[in-house]
């Protein structure tokens, strides 16, 4: 059998906000339809010509594709301008790639994010019911976001057992609110489990290996 190898680049602004869309069972995948508003910081649209508003979109238009994201020449997307979409202004022909720490912070803290975080949680937590089965829902969530098993031996799966250890811990002792976390947890469910996979959920989204195509 013949083996080849592409070349090893993070994906383009846009699938970046998708991969955490579609793994959390968030993305809305319906075709046609009008722009939508995704949420983002208040501030970005503030100064933009002609005094432009942004009505933040609910429901499922929440959560539609990045296709679909309204563009202002004067106020872009700002997570997607973080990740280098380039402007309306001129035409591209190449994109440029940059790491910088604003898209780690993005990927931790923007609010799609953070709403990403919470829903694979309960996705991970729904579809693998047993708290004893630690390892199973660490391989499943590998699976949801990276497209990859995680062994019990693997790095990753060792890194989050500790983690996991850690963190509830500190939910346990009342260090950290876990409502402050993962916000409203659906009745059934443990808010501490909720809280303590919401965080692994961003650790999971922030991986370099979640926004690379390799």
């Amino acid at each position: 059998a013949l083996l080849a190898r592409g070349a090893r680049f993070r994906v383009d602004a846009e699938a970046v906000r998708d991969i955490a869309l579609a793994a959390s069972g968030l993305l809305d995948q319906r075709l046609g339809g009008p722009s939508v508003y995704p949420p983002q910081p208040e501030a970005v649209t503030a100064l933009a010509y002609g005094g432009a508003t942004w009505p933040t979109s609910t429901g499922p238009d929440r959560y539609r594709r990045a296709l679909y994201t309204f563009t202002k020449r004067t106020a872009p997307f700002a997570a997607f301008t973080t990740f280098d979409m380039p402007t309306s202004e001129t035409t591209c022909a190449r994109r440029d790639r940059s790491n910088t720490p604003l898209q780690s912070l993005t990927l931790l803290n923007d609010t799609a994010f953070l709403e990403a975080a919470r829903a694979l949680a309960l996705r991970v937590l729904r579809e693998v019911p047993s708290p004893a089965d630690l390892d199973a829902r660490i391989d499943h969530a590998s699976l949801l976001i990276l497209g990859r098993h995680a062994s019990a031996s693997d790095p990753l799966a060792i890194a989050l057992r500790d983690f996991h250890e850690a963190l509830r811990g500190r939910l346990n002792s009342g260090t950290l609110d876990p409502k402050a976390l993962a916000g409203d947890t659906p009745t059934g469910l443990d808010p501490i489990d909720h809280a303590t996979w919401t965080a692994i959920a961003r650790v999971l989204l922030n991986l370099d290996e979640t926004i690379t195509r390799e």
